[in-house]
């Protein structure tokens, strides 16, 4: 019986050792083919980062354009407004020195008008 058990101890025992030798082939190759997908994927984020670098430079050199021409639009909106209200500033200074009795029954219905507009919203309220 001693010599039936060696046999079969040496069977398992290599056995045990074949199947950790194919473990140990599975776990490198798995190794491998871990490390092959994850420098593929490497190489796509590094292309995708190189093709997308000169992309994100003309947005962001068109965005900065774009808020210089909007600064220059406002800056000239700005003037010609003011312009504007110069212009309608020194309107009404000479048309009160030209027609001042007129003026102030123009100004005088704008204030009635006004004081019972505010009068009407007032009842409105209570």
């Amino acid at each position: 019986m001693i010599a039936t058990t060696r046999p079969f101890s040496s069977s398992s025992n290599n056995l045990a050792d074949q199947a950790a030798q194919s473990a140990d082939n599975a776990i490198s190759a798995t190794q491998r083919v871990t490390s092959d997908a994850l420098d593929a994927l490497s190489e796509t984020v590094q292309d995708a980062r190189d093709q997308a670098a000169p992309v994100l430079n003309r947005v962001a050199a068109k965005a900065e354009e774009l808020a210089r021409r909007s600064a220059e639009a406002m800056r000239e909106s700005s003037t010609q407004i003011k312009e504007r209200a110069l212009r309608a500033s020194d309107a009404t200074v000479m048309y009160i020195k030209d027609e001042p009795v007129k003026s102030m029954l123009i100004a005088a219905a704008a204030g009635a008008a006004l004081m019972a507009l505010v009068t009407l919203l007032a009842r409105d309220r209570d």
